[in-house]
C-alpha cells in the first residue's frame, strides 16, 4: 500500500524553509564539509526535525539543486520570450550562472564534488534542459551561434565558468570574464 502524500503544516513548512536556508549558508561556507548537526544548530532547530525532514545530507543536497531548478526553469521561460536568439541564449546562460554565483550547494552538485544523485531532480533538470534546447536550436538556426553548438554544451560552459565561481584559481573569482570569453568563442560574431 502507497503512502498518501498529505500537505505539510505551516509550521513545518517553515522548519523546512529554515533548514534549508542554513543549510544554503553553510554549505557556501564549508563547501561539502558542513555537517548536518551543524545544519540544525544554524537553522534553531533539533536533530530530529532535521532528520524528520531530509533523512540525510544527501537529501538536503538534492532539495536545494530542486528548488534552485525550479527557478531555473522560470528563468529559461523568461530567456525564451526574447525576441532575438542570440540576446535569448546569452539571457539564459548569464542568469544561470547569476543565480548560481552564491549558491555553493548548487555549484557542489553540478560540479560533482559530492555524490550527488540526479533522480531527486530528474524532471526539473529535464524541463529545464528542454527549454534551453529550444533556445539554442533558434540561436543556432538564426546563425547568431556556432552551428555545432548543442544543449550538452550548456553543462559543459556553465561548470566551466562555475569552477571559477567555486575554486577561485589563483584567487581570481571573475566569473562575468570568464563568461564573456567564452561567448566570444560560441558566437558566430562579435556584439
Amino acid at each position: 500500500m502507497s503512502k498518501i502524500e498529505r500537505p505539510l503544516r505551516a509550521d513545518a513548512r517553515r522548519n523546512r524553509a529554515r533548514i534549508v536556508a542554513s543549510a544554503r549558508k553553510l554549505f557556501a561556507r564549508l563547501g561539502n564539509d558542513a555537517q548536518m548537526e551543524e545544519i540544525a544548530a544554524e537553522s534553531g532547530l533539533g536533530m530530529g526535525t532535521l532528520y524528520r525532514h531530509f533523512p540525510n545530507k544527501q537529501a538536503l543536497l538534492t532539495e536545494i539543486v530542486r528548488e534552485r531548478f525550479e527557478a531555473m526553469i522560470e528563468l529559461a521561460h523568461g530567456a525564451e520570450r526574447i525576441e532575438d536568439p542570440g540576446d535569448a541564449f546569452e539571457a539564459v546562460l548569464r542568469s544561470y550562472l547569476e543565480a548560481a554565483d552564491g549558491d555553493a550547494a548548487f555549484q557542489l552538485a553540478l560540479l560533482g564534488s559530492t555524490e550527488f544523485e540526479w533522480e531527486g531532480v530528474a524532471q526539473q533538470k529535464a524541463e529545464f534542459a528542454a527549454v534551453v534546447t529550444r533556445i539554442i536550436e533558434r540561436a543556432v538556426a538564426a546563425g547568431e551561434l556556432r552551428g555545432d553548438l548543442r544543449y550538452a554544451d550548456f553543462p559543459l560552459i556553465t561548470n566551466g565558468v562555475m569552477a571559477t565561481m567555486y575554486f577561485r584559481p589563483n584567487g581570481n573569482n571573475d566569473w562575468r570574464r570568464h563568461l564573456e570569453l567564452v561567448l566570444d568563442r560560441v558566437r558566430t560574431a562579435p556584439r
